[in-house]
């Protein structure tokens, strides 16, 4: 566990459980001290955390996590240090809000043509601000089928090999990208999410880069020639051959490493605030990151 926890998502996130306050105090009673909420393309919630966590001993640092593609790979981008109130960003949400509501009736269609049911009902209660994630239809196929007869959801129940973190596992295996109920929204260009970051003051680290990269050297290569000044090298998602591949690649061009365990709650059971160890490296990333905000 690690006193840094630089990748959390609270409910302003469609995928994520919890308002900003109380991460703030899930955070103070895992001894967290450098702590950023990071919702998907939306800083709604730093300020209601900053307020929150105003006198006590845990430092808030402004970020977001912003979707974004390069060439054809979707990847996400997270912006420490950002001035948030740059309505920008409104506009970044507002866009991806809209496009998503629409994409969100293809995936159920997809999802239902592949053979997995679930109540309509069931996804109301779940759906924010019109939008069906990946996650949600797991959620609700599972509560679906109540006898757990379906063969394409076994592996998402207790003792199945996707059952540590069943609905966003469901997410990566039939709804993410190259997945058969795959549904392309257009995000912003990977440069185009740099250059946001960096004219409002942050700092762009490519985040989780074993989800989407896979060590792909020269995809790396060609993500770092666009300006990314870091990489989330320690992860909850990454394993310990990941973790010395990304850290060796970040040593050799000078970029940052920083540290989030990706905590979003239900949707990711077995993650806590924390989850991310950083091999006692806290001090070092801290600085570093630091510096460049400061420069």
């Amino acid at each position: 566990m690690s006193y840094i926890d630089l990748h959390i998502h609270s409910s302003y996130s469609n995928d994520g459980e919890f308002e900003p306050e109380e991460l703030v105090d899930q955070g103070l009673e895992r001894k967290i001290r450098y702590f950023s909420i990071t919702d998907h393309n939306c800083v709604r919630g730093i300020h209601e955390a900053e307020l929150y966590g105003k006198d006590k001993d845990i430092e808030i640092i402004p970020g977001v996590e912003l979707d974004c593609s390069f060439d054809t790979v979707d990847l996400h981008v997270l912006g420490y240090g950002i001035n948030y109130q740059n309505p920008e960003f409104n506009e970044i949400e507002e866009s991806i809000i809209s496009q998503e509501q629409t994409a969100s009736q293809e995936r159920i269609k997809l999802v239902r043509e592949m053979g997995i049911d679930f109540s309509d009902e069931t996804i109301a209660d779940l759906s924010k601000n019109g939008i069906v994630t990946g996650e949600m239809i797991a959620e609700a196929a599972m509560q679906f089928d109540r006898e757990q007869k379906n063969s394409l959801l076994q592996p998402y129940y207790e003792h199945g090999s996707r059952s540590d973190n069943p609905y966003v596992n469901f997410y990566w295996d039939y709804c993410a990208q190259g997945k058969p109920a795959y549904v392309e929204v257009e995000f912003i260009k990977l440069q185009e999410a740099i250059k946001v970051i960096e004219e409002n003051g942050g700092v762009p680290i490519l985040a989780h880069p074993g989800k989407n990269v896979k060590e792909n050297g020269g995809l790396l290569e060609a993500i770092r020639g666009c300006g990314i000044k870091g990489i989330e090298v320690y992860s909850s998602y990454h394993s310990t051959k990941q973790i010395f591949f990304y850290k060796d690649f970040a040593r050799r061009y000078n970029l940052l490493l920083t540290c989030g365990s990706d905590f979003h709650g239900k949707t990711k059971p077995s993650i806590s605030i924390g989850d991310a160890s950083c091999e006692d490296n806290e001090e070092e990333i801290i600085a570093a990151l630091k510096g460049i905000l400061n420069s």
